[in-house]
């Protein structure tokens, strides 16, 4: 790997040559910019704002700008004079337990080779050290112009440096959180520990950028011609969002037997229980011998819905009120069984009139 800055690690009174390496690289799929009449490339020039010629690269300079406007050359000279104690020396200030470094701060990541075979002893005592004490070194370095913040750990056998932001960089959460007192029940947390753990843990090795993936398909089928086939979602979200469902009505479950909303729950489960009894009271009735003050009140209901709706003809009258009747003597249930015939029927209703008569 290619080295993009030499220096060395001062720690105490003893001095460590190493390069610095870059640890990680970016895979992302970077596109042009394109004319979309002709295909033609879009090109960005670095143009001069007073006479709109096109300047290289060597003719270009660093300068600060005022908050009149007004620019302030600086040129690679001024800085070089600054004095940096920094410029080529990665300083350790410190050690202190990795737990202490806000993950806030992690930068980019770098690999401290040793550099030359006289730097291989104490850069496997400072290694060793660290690993023995279970800590972290902080540092400061600099980099491309500027005085940065370090922390160094052991990553296998070799010597890892994260770039720190200084903790002045570290914005303060101010107006993030929720707005207002939010409660959370333990049975709330019980839901996500449980959401947790059915997730489970995850080898990160086995991670990838499935979308870079589906780009590089992408680029691969319009380059050789072959006609683009969206792509399917995966049932993985699916089976997340069903989990999560799932998950809910268990702590819907839990807030009811809780007694929560108990009362509600029972009035629910009762009302289609009597409405099925009442639409099937008729027949079961006339085949027992129990008769409650509740089937008396319902059969009471039915004979005066059916005595208004078919008031208009004394033949129809006469007929529901004696069809109507049985429902509140139910004892004489066994004879109609026996008789078998629609006149008894009649005939057993028929004595009831009389009694209301007399």
């Amino acid at each position: 790997m290619r080295s993009i800055w030499n220096g060395a690690i001062s720690f105490g009174l003893v001095s460590i040559p190493i390069k610095l390496v870059n640890a990680t690289e970016s895979h992302s799929i970077h596109f042009r910019q394109i004319h979309l009449a002709d295909g033609g490339r879009i090109r960005y020039r670095k143009v001069c704002e007073l006479d709109e010629e096109e300047v290289s690269g060597g003719e270009i300079g660093k300068a600060y700008e005022d908050a009149d406007g007004t620019m302030i050359p600086i040129t690679d000279e001024d800085l070089a004079q600054l004095p940096l104690p920094t410029a080529k020396t990665i300083e350790i200030v410190a050690f202190v337990p990795a737990d202490e470094i806000d993950p806030l701060q992690m930068d980019a990541a770098y690999y401290l080779s040793a550099n030359g075979v006289p730097a291989a002893k104490p850069y496997t005592l400072l290694r060793e050290a660290l690993k023995r004490s279970n800590k972290v070194a902080v540092a400061k370095y600099a980099l491309r112009g500027r005085e940065r913040l370090g922390m160094l750990r052991v990553v296998d056998d070799v010597i890892a440096m994260h770039g720190l932001l200084w903790p002045d960089e570290i914005r303060a959460p101010e107006g993030v959180a929720p707005e207002g007192d939010v409660t959370v029940r333990d049975a709330e947390l019980d839901l996500a520990d449980a959401l947790m753990d059915t997730l489970g843990e995850v080898d990160m090795d086995s991670l990838h950028d499935d979308y870079r993936e589906a780009v590089e398909e992408l680029i691969a089928a319009k380059a050789s011609g072959e006609a683009v086939r969206p792509t399917e979602s995966k049932e993985s979200g699916g089976k997340v969002i069903d989990l999560i469902a799932a998950l809910e009505s268990s702590v819907r479950a839990a807030k009811k037997s809780r007694g929560e909303d108990g009362e509600e729950g029972d009035m629910a489960d009762v009302h289609p229980i009597k409405k099925t009894a009442q639409q099937k009271s008729t027949p079961k009735s006339t085949g027992t011998k129990k008769s409650t003050a509740s089937t008396a009140s319902t059969a009471k209901k039915a004979t005066q819905k059916k005595t208004a709706s078919k008031s208009t003809s004394s033949a129809s009258s006469s007929k529901g009120s004696s069809s109507a009747k049985p429902a509140k003597s139910a004892k004489p249930a066994k004879k109609q069984a026996s008789s078998g015939g629609r006149g008894t029927t009649k005939k057993k209703t028929a004595s009831p009139r009389r009694r209301a008569s007399a």
